[in-house]
């Protein structure tokens, strides 16, 4: 590389590692506030900061996420509020989103087979951007093709055989 993109490089793992831990100083003042115990880690990884906390219990995840996805919420906020831009920012509580990408992954080479032994679309249940995501990659990667439909909570992927 040259001297000139590896500082471009530098400057925007300087800028990602900031994101982290401007969420970071705000998710551990909201602990602190909630009295509440965790180890706050952050890195950068495929270009995004990321947070995790380490904490006893599922408080912070929520049913189906809730919680996670809302601090998650609040952290891009901190972020903002704090550095003046917005932030692709993604939190994990206890490796709940690890657990969840593993999930869906089976979840989707079921629908894969599924989609292509009977040659008709699957329509997976409801899921968050974050989940659709993976879907989307799972499913590009199996050679078939994805779409999201529906609205709000009601947003799903719909799988097929490639167009």
């Amino acid at each position: 590389m040259s001297e000139e993109v590896t500082e471009v490089v530098d400057e925007q793992m300087d800028a990602l590692t900031l994101e982290g831990e401007a969420a970071a100083d705000y998710l551990e003042e909201l602990l602190d506030i909630a009295d509440l115990d965790g180890d706050i880690d952050t890195y950068v990884e495929a270009a995004r900061p990321h947070v995790s906390i380490l904490t006893s219990g599922d408080k912070l995840v929520g049913p189906h996420g809730e919680v996670l996805e809302a601090l998650q919420d609040l952290a891009r906020l901190a972020v903002l509020t704090k550095l003046g831009r917005h932030s692709r920012l993604m939190l994990d509580i206890s490796g709940h989103r690890e657990k969840r990408r593993q999930e869906i992954q089976e979840l989707v080479a079921a629908a894969v087979g599924e989609v292509k032994s009977a040659s008709e679309p699957v329509a997976l249940p409801p899921m968050n951007p974050f989940e659709r995501k993976i879907v989307h990659d799972a499913v590009a990667e199996a050679g078939l093709y994805s779409e999201s439909e529906g609205e709000a909570d009601k947003r799903h992927v719909v799988i097929r055989l490639a167009q």
